[in-house]
This record gives structure tokens, C-alpha cells and sequence, in this order.
């Protein structure tokens, strides 16, 4: 006994030794099976961070890993990623292992974990999953060394993306759960499934599936030789809606062929509730309902490049009702006859019809009929919509969240027909549309407005493709609309991805920009008329799908302060763009007009105008536009009236108020008439103070004109000049739209106004001089407008005028020089001066008495003139000599 226990303890251990090191041998061998599986298979980029083999994980099966699977395309879709997946678990029997290297291994079941396939097909019918090596070997099974002889496969918490450009598919399948158990090593056997996900699904632009929840159990019977799969036992649910299956689908060699009949286990009308996505059914468990509701189809034929399957699917209620038990109100008379039909297997031949779609509330009936054809290429549009609703009475009996209350009466008469085509080429002429809607007493609330906004009454007239709106009247906050207009593409709106385009007439009594713009944060305040904003808030937003055009007339604009009257001229919305076109109005005792646009399709929304200001109040204005308050600061000092041109472009605010830290631009500025307060301003007060010759009320601005520049903040000013009492002031410089400044100004001032500062140099005028004598005083302006800096240059003033003084005194000099040196002169070449015609003092004229002077005669000169007259001499003396000893010198040469 205890041999065989130790024979038996010894098998144990060898067993044991060969679980723990098998792994260690086979690993390397397995791995290089794996990579050669994919080279001879695969035209794409396969890596795997790690291969594990365990022969504990599901002893006795042998346990195979894969981590981080990844699996890349080539061209056409090189570099896009077809599938990865954290874990790929592949399972088969121990003695698999054993076999010869050229011999396939058996897979007896495949477990993919955390898997993405993203499935693609492009505008050419390109695959990316089409990445199968064609198989040139003549031996059977010698490319493989693997081989699917599954019993049982899983996919968990996986996701699956299916996108074909050309048919203009997309299906997405999320937190995909999948497990089929059968035998897949027989020719016929039975696989047991389990499904659950949620699915979403888009076709040519409209969207049919938002993550509804789908869940399938099913027993499908597998004939493997003939390729045959048929449904047994199933039972499906879309969202709550519960579907049985019946029929089978079968893969042939060319084409795909099935059979599948569907219906709802029962005719309850929880069935309908059961088809809206569960966020909006809510508790349909506990709702009352009456009447049935039945889903009935059947889809048959073959699948191929050219042709679907024939299909006669029925949705039909008679007479129905529901209740939800927390909600006062009921819809009753509910009717639904739908039906998809294609009777040929052509997709141009699938129609949807829906007869008598009806339900009521209380008392308001609405109706609908028509038909939708030729789906898949130029779908054909039949419809007729009647009947009242009070949009209030929709929450009352079916539980919305809305973030805005419905409210208003609509009521419509209207029956259309077109086809998309048309819509999308917008040849409105084939569309054929006719009736009547409107909407009343309509109310609308957001938390993105100040104010609720209340439609009164709005009229659309429906004729062919325009819609004709006679009459919209509305208002919120303090303003008034009243507009009346047309839109052109209604339909191209409704069916497809257009802008809407029309034009109105809007006239309003009071329109306040405010009751339009975005709600201000709690953290936004406003100080000195400007606003301070410390938490986010969100910009105004020019509508993207807007194209129209806007004539107003508004009596009264209100926007924040202030009041602009009798406002018109067009607005162009286009393009998230607003373009203003001969823009009037009347403020601060004068006119604007205005051209230019403002958009808001970037991030930070711009705007390019130019304005025209006519005769405007000066304070008024400058006080109340905080860009002319930067343009000039010292404005507010005057009192007369402004002509201005000014053309500008910069950021805007989340307010559209201009951010004037990116303002651009230039402006012709004119002063009609104008007076000047220097108390006003700190800068014209201590300048005032500092020049005690000047009074700057005396200033002189009328029809005074300058040109300003701006940029990055900061204005420069052409010089210009003006008048202060008989005193020329030129100014030059600029200053930025902090305040700060850099200005010089240039007074040309009589020299007698400075008085001791320039006393010693005044002394060597004469009176006459001295009354005529100007000089330039510079003055530099620093600082800011509410602290300036002053500095008066008056030892430049001084410097200037004792040179001006001295060059005078020079001038008078050589005058007076040039007198003696003509008589010297005169008397050294012989030549005579003109007699004194004096009267004698006897009075008796002796002008015709001729006197000849004595050669050496002269009359006795005063000290000054004789000194004056030496220096001449010596001078001249100096010139003739150095005159003739040149002249000598060119003789003896």
C-alpha cells in the first residue's frame, strides 16, 4: 500500500511539474505559431504587447492570452486602427499542444475583452476589413495554424462602429455583450445567444437610433454545409418593445437570402410607449391605457449588390388612449395606420404610407396623412397636417423634461407635396405647398435671456414654396416687434441641413438691446460705465443658420444709457455675420449713420465700421460713447456741436460693446462750434493755472479740423492748430485709451507776455521791437488726463529769443557798417556825395545852391559813427591791401 502511495504521490508531482513548466516550453513555440497565423493570413499591421500561456486558468483546457491585441491597416486605410482589444483569451485542449508545428490547432473557445472594431467602408466600396491574404497554397489547411472549432465564444463590454460612405450608413454599437454556446465542429447543431447593447443608427442624414437599449435571446439553428441560420426560440426587445422572430437567413455564394417574419407577443397599446426611447416613456408599467397597438412585418428575398429584401411591415392602433397616473390630462383618440412597403426587392421601390395619424386632447384634434416614396434616391413628400393644439396640454398628459415649458395655441390647415431634389436645388417652383398656420398667445422662457419672450399672434400663409408671414407680433422686456415678411425655403430648413432665408419689415416702437442680450453673471458689475466681469459668462451668438434680410424702423432704441430715435435702415444676417446697410439714427442733438458688419463665426467676435456723425451735442456725446471718450479725453470740456468721419474695426466684448484695447482705425474730426470749460478737466485747469497770459476760455475752436489715427490702443494725432486770443497753439502727439498720454504743444507768443524771464534780453529792444517780437514756447504733456504732467520748456523760450535778440543786433551792425563803407568807398575812388538840400537857418531854401565840397572835407562824425567808421577803414584798408600785394605779386611772376 504505501508503494502505491508513493508511485501515485509521485505522478502527482511529475503531473504538477509538467502544469508548471509546459507553459515555459510551449510559450516560445506558441508564439511563433501566432506570428506566422498573422503573416500568412493577415495584409495589416498586427501587435500584441504579451502571450500568455496557462494551463491552471481552465485546467483541464489549455489557456492561450493575447494582451493589448492591436490590429492596423495598410492602403487604402493605412495607419487607421480596425480593431484592438485589451484581451484576447483563446482556449483549447491540453493535448493541442503536443502537436507538430505544421499541424493546426483546434480552438474550442474564443473570448474577446474591452474590444473596438471600427468598421469602414469609403466612397469607392473599399473595406477596411478586407485584409484577408488570398490564399495561394494548393495543400489544404497548410497556411493555417489555427483552426475555429469553437464550442462556446464570448464578447464583453465591447464596442462596434460601422461606417459605409457610399450607402450613407453609420451604426454605432455600444457596451456590446454577446455570448453564443454550440458546437461549431458539426455540420448542423443548435447555438444558444444572448444579446444586449445600445444601438444608434443614422441613415442618410437622419438619425432613427439614439442608444436605444436592444437585447436579443435567441436559439438559432446552425446548418454549416449549406450556410442555412433559422431562428427557433427568440424573444427581442427595442427599448421596451418586446418582437418575436421567426424564418432564417441563409448565406449563399453571390448573394444573402432571407425569410423573417415579426410581431409583438401581444396587441397591448404599452407596445407604442414601449417604441419611444426609454429617457421620454418613463413608469410605462403603471400608465392606463385602452385600445391596442400591433407591429406586424415580414422581410423576404435575397440581399446582393442590387437588390433587399421584399418587406410588408404594418404599425396599426385603433382608438386608443393612455394615461400616466401623476398627470392630469389623457390623449385619447388615438389612430395610427403605418405601413413600409417594397413590393419588387428594388430600393427605389420602398414607400412609407400613414393613414389618419390622429390624437386628442380635451378637445383639440390634430390629424395627419400622407406618403414618403422613392426613399433611397429622390424621396417624394405627400403630407396634410390639421387640426388645434395647446401646446400646454402636451406636458400634461405625457411626461417631457423640457427646459421650456410648451405653451400657445397652434393650429395648422396645410397639405404639401415636393420632392428633395427640388428642396435641395431650391427650385421652390416644384414644390406645392397651400394652407394656413398660426400660433398664439406663445410664451417663451431661457435662462440664456433677461426676459420672457411673448408671441401674441403669428400668421404663415403657405404658397408653393413661400411661406408669407402677414403678421408676428411679439414682445419682451421693454420692447415692441411688429413684423411682417416672407421665407423663402422653408421646407429646404425642415428637410435639410439649408439655412433659412427671407426678408422682413420689423417696425417696434421700443427696442431695447438689452432684453436680447445674454443674462449677466453674478459676478459681473458695472463701475464708471464700464462692466467688470469675474466669472464666465457666454457671448451673444449670430444664429449660423440664418440668411435673411431685416428693413427696421424702431421709434426708440434703448442700450444701456442711452436713447437713439428714430432708428432705420437693413440688417443682412448671413453667414454668422450681421452686415448693417444705411443705418440712421438720432442722438445727442444730432444724426449717426452708420455702414459695416459685425460676426461672430470665430471665438471672439469682430466688427468693422464706419461711421458718420452730424452735427452732434459734444458733452453729451462724449460722456455717453466710451469710445469717443478715448478718441478724446478732453472732450468733455467742450460745449458746441461735432461733425466726425470715423472708420474703425476691432474685437467686441461678450456685450458687442468694443473692446478698445484692439480698436484700428482713423477719424476726420470737425468742430462746428465749440466752448471750453478748463475746469472740467485737471489737464486743461492746471494748464490754464500754470499760463498766467492765456485764458483758455478766450480759445478758438470753431470749424477747427484734425485727423486721428488708432491702433493696438493707442491714437495718434495729425498737428493741427488754433487760436487763443491773437496767440497760434500747434499740437502734436497722441495719448492711449488707459489715459495715458504724450503730447507736445507749441505756443508762438509775444516775447513781452513772459515777462522777467527774458527781462535782461528784452532790455536791447526798442519799443517798436519789442511790441513785434515773438517767440516759441514748447510745452510737453506726460502723465495722465486726470494726472498730467506739465513741463513748460522756458530756457528754450529764453534761449530762442536772446539768439532771435543777438542776430538782430548783428543784422543792424552790418547795416550800419555797410553805410560807412560805401562812403569810404565813394571818397578813395574820387567819387562825390550828394549835396545836403537842408534848409538854411534862415529858412531860405539853398537846395539849388551848388557848393563844392573840399577834396579833404568831411563833416564831424559823432564817437560812435567814427569808431564805427575806423573799424571800416581798417577793414577796407585791410581788403585793398592784401588786394594789391596779390596784384603785385602776379606782376613779378
Amino acid at each position: 500500500m504505501k508503494k502505491i502511495l508513493k508511485i501515485l504521490g509521485i505522478f502527482l508531482l511529475v503531473i504538477v511539474v509538467l502544469l508548471v513548466t509546459a507553459p515555459i516550453v510551449f510559450e516560445s513555440q506558441l508564439k511563433d505559431l501566432v506570428k506566422k497565423a498573422i503573416n500568412n493570413n493577415v495584409n495589416a499591421k498586427v501587435e500584441f504587447a504579451d502571450l500568455d500561456l496557462s494551463l491552471f486558468r481552465s485546467f483541464p483546457q489549455a489557456t492561450l492570452v493575447l494582451e493589448d491585441l492591436s490590429i492596423v491597416n495598410n492602403a487604402p486605410f493605412e495607419g487607421d486602427t480596425l480593431a484592438k482589444s485589451d484581451e484576447v483569451v483563446l482556449e483549447m485542449s491540453v493535448k493541442e499542444l503536443f502537436k507538430a508545428q505544421d499541424e493546426p490547432k483546434k480552438i474550442d473557445e474564443l473570448k474577446l475583452n474591452n474590444a473596438f472594431l471600427d468598421i469602414r467602408i469609403d466612397s469607392l466600396g473599399n473595406a477596411n476589413y478586407d485584409i484577408a491574404k488570398e490564399d495561394t497554397t494548393s495543400t489544404q489547411g497548410s497556411g493555417s495554424a489555427f483552426r475555429l472549432d469553437l464550442k462556446h465564444y464570448e464578447i464583453n463590454n465591447s464596442r462596434v462602429k460601422y461606417l459605409d460612405q457610399g450607402a450613407n450608413i453609420a451604426l454605432d454599437i455600444e457596451d456590446l455583450n454577446h455570448s453564443g454556446t454550440g458546437d461549431f465542429s458539426l455540420d448542423q447543431s443548435e447555438l444558444d445567444t444572448k444579446t444586449n447593447a445600445l444601438v444608434s443608427l443614422d441613415y442618410d442624414g437622419t438619425n432613427y437610433l439614439n442608444k436605444n437599449k436592444v437585447a436579443l435571446d435567441a436559439i438559432i439553428q446552425m446548418d454549416l454545409e449549406n450556410q442555412k441560420y433559422t431562428f427557433l426560440e427568440n424573444e427581442a426587445t427595442i427599448n421596451q418593445l418586446p418582437l418575436t422572430f421567426n424564418g432564417y437567413v441563409k448565406v449563399n455564394e453571390d448573394n444573402n437570402e432571407l425569410d423573417l417574419s415579426f410581431k409583438t407577443p401581444s396587441s397591448d397599446f404599452k407596445n407604442f410607449l414601449a417604441v419611444i426611447p426609454a429617457t421620454y416613456a418613463k413608469n410605462i408599467e403603471n400608465v392606463e391605457t385602452q385600445g391596442n397597438f400591433v407591429v406586424d412585418g415580414r422581410i423576404s428575398g435575397i440581399v446582393d449588390e442590387n437588390r433587399i429584401p421584399e418587406m410588408d411591415i404594418s404599425v396599426s392602433s385603433d382608438n386608443a388612449s393612455f394615461k400616466y397616473p401623476d398627470l392630469p390630462k389623457s390623449v385619447q383618440d388615438i389612430n395610427i395606420d403605418l405601413k413600409v412597403l417594397n413590393e419588387s426587392g428594388i430600393p427605389e421601390d420602398t414607400y412609407v404610407t400613414f393613414k389618419d395619424l390622429s390624437f386628442r386632447i380635451d378637445q383639440d384634434r390634430f390629424t395627419a396623412n400622407g406618403s414618403l416614396r422613392n426613399l433611397t434616391e429622390n424621396m417624394l413628400v405627400n403630407m396634410e397636417l390639421k387640426g388645434t393644439v395647446n401646446l400646454a396640454n402636451i406636458s400634461k398628459a405625457y411626461p417631457l423634461e423640457l427646459k421650456q415649458d410648451l405653451n400657445g395655441i397652434l393650429t395648422a390647415d396645410v397639405t404639401t407635396s415636393f420632392d428633395m431634389n427640388s428642396i435641395e436645388k431650391e427650385q421652390y417652383q416644384n414644390v406645392n405647398s397651400k394652407g394656413t398656420a398660426s400660433i398664439r398667445n406663445f410664451s417663451y422662457k431661457s435662462p440664456e435671456i433677461p426676459n420672457e419672450i411673448r408671441v401674441s399672434n403669428a400668421n404663415l400663409n403657405f404658397n408653393q414654396g413661400n411661406v408669407r408671414v402677414p403678421e408676428l407680433k411679439l414682445t419682451t422686456g421693454k420692447s415692441d416687434i411688429t413684423a411682417s415678411g416672407n421665407i423663402h425655403n422653408l421646407m429646404g430648413f425642415l428637410f435639410t441641413d439649408q439655412q433659412l432665408k427671407g426678408n422682413f419689415q420689423v417696425n417696434s416702437n421700443t427696442f431695447s438691446i438689452n432684453d436680447f442680450m445674454v443674462a449677466r453673471t453674478s459676478g459681473e458689475k458695472k463701475e464708471a460705465g464700464k462692466t467688470t466681469t469675474t466669472s464666465a459668462e457666454k457671448a451673444v451668438k449670430i444664429p449660423s443658420f440664418l440668411d435673411t434680410e431685416v428693413n427696421f424702423r424702431v421709434n426708440k432704441v434703448l442700450y444701456d444709457d442711452l436713447v437713439l430715435n428714430n432708428a432705420s435702415g437693413k440688417i443682412i444676417l448671413r453667414d454668422e455675420t450681421a452686415t448693417l446697410q444705411n443705418v440712421s439714427t438720432d442722438i445727442f442733438d444730432g444724426n449717426i449713420g452708420l455702414d459695416g458688419n459685425v460676426s461672430t463665426k470665430n471665438e471672439i467676435p469682430t466688427f468693422q465700421m464706419d461711421l458718420q456723425l452730424n452735427a452732434l451735442n459734444i458733452s453729451q456725446s462724449f460722456n455717453g460713447l466710451d469710445l469717443l471718450q478715448g478718441l478724446a479725453p478732453i472732450a468733455n470740456a467742450l460745449d458746441g456741436k461735432l461733425q466726425t468721419s470715423l472708420q474703425l474695426k476691432g474685437n467686441l466684448n461678450n456685450d458687442f460693446t468694443p473692446d478698445l484695447r484692439t480698436i484700428a482705425g482713423e477719424a476726420l474730426a470737425r468742430i462746428l462750434t465749440a466752448d471750453l470749460d478748463p475746469a472740467k478737466t485737471p489737464l486743461l485747469g492746471q494748464l490754464d493755472q500754470q499760463l498766467g497770459f492765456l485764458n483758455l476760455k478766450d480759445i478758438d475752436l470753431n470749424k477747427l479740423k484734425t485727423h486721428l489715427t488708432f491702433e493696438d490702443g493707442t491714437v495718434k494725432i495729425d498737428p493741427f492748430d488754433f487760436d487763443v486770443k491773437g496767440i497760434n497753439v500747434e499740437v502734436s502727439g497722441g495719448h492711449s485709451f488707459d489715459m495715458s498720454m504724450n503730447y507736445n504743444l507749441s505756443l508762438d507768443v509775444p516775447a513781452k507776455y513772459l515777462g522777467n524771464e527774458v527781462g535782461s534780453a528784452l532790455g536791447k529792444l526798442s519799443g517798436e521791437e519789442l511790441e513785434n517780437m515773438r517767440v516759441e514756447l514748447p510745452i510737453g504733456l506726460t502723465g495722465s488726463f486726470q494726472n498730467p504732467n506739465i513741463r513748460i520748456n522756458m530756457k528754450q523760450a529764453v534761449n530762442s529769443l536772446t539768439q532771435r535778440i543777438v542776430e538782430k543786433q548783428k543784422q543792424e551792425l552790418v547795416k550800419k557798417g555797410t553805410d560807412v563803407l560805401t562812403g569810404v568807398i565813394k571818397e578813395r575812388t574820387g567819387g562825390r556825395s550828394k549835396p545836403d538840400t537842408t534848409a538854411t537857418k534862415t529858412g531860405k531854401d539853398t537846395s539849388a545852391v551848388k557848393t563844392p565840397e573840399p577834396k579833404d572835407s568831411v563833416s564831424t562824425p559823432t564817437s560812435k559813427e567814427k569808431k564805427l567808421e575806423e573799424t571800416a577803414k581798417d577793414i577796407l584798408g585791410g581788403i585793398l591791401k592784401s588786394s594789391k600785394k596779390k596784384k603785385d605779386t602776379t606782376q613779378n611772376q
